[in-house]
């Protein structure tokens, strides 16, 4: 599966932007503590992680005893380069078109 499809697949679900949100707020956290946050089994939480680390959206890293989740910004960056910001750059241009128009025009 191309490296888009499962970052989209990995933010379809609520669970897991919700698990992003979680390390966005606060990152390097421990599967326990982020299994705190949401009303499910341990073994749910880890296969929502899982997915999220396939999809390259969270990178963990061993620190002692701990495993630690870190969210990793980078591909929902590059689908917005790619589905985003290109559709909106029309819009924002005719807005700023417009703009310069209607400032350049007469009162009537």
């Amino acid at each position: 599966m191309p490296d888009d499809d499962l970052v989209f697949k990995a933010l379809a679900d609520p669970t897991r932007r919700f698990l992003l949100d979680q390390l966005f707020a606060r990152d390097g956290r421990t599967l326990t503590e982020l299994e705190s946050e949401v009303d499910m089994s341990r073994f749910g939480v880890m296969k929502h992680l899982k997915l999220l680390e396939e999809a390259g959206l969270v990178v963990t890293r061993k620190e002692g005893r701990e495993k630690k989740h870190f969210l990793n910004p980078v591909p929902i960056r590059q689908i917005h380069d790619r589905w985003i910001d290109k559709f909106t750059e029309r819009k924002v241009t005719a807005l700023l078109d417009l703009k310069a128009e209607l400032e350049t025009e007469e009162p009537s």
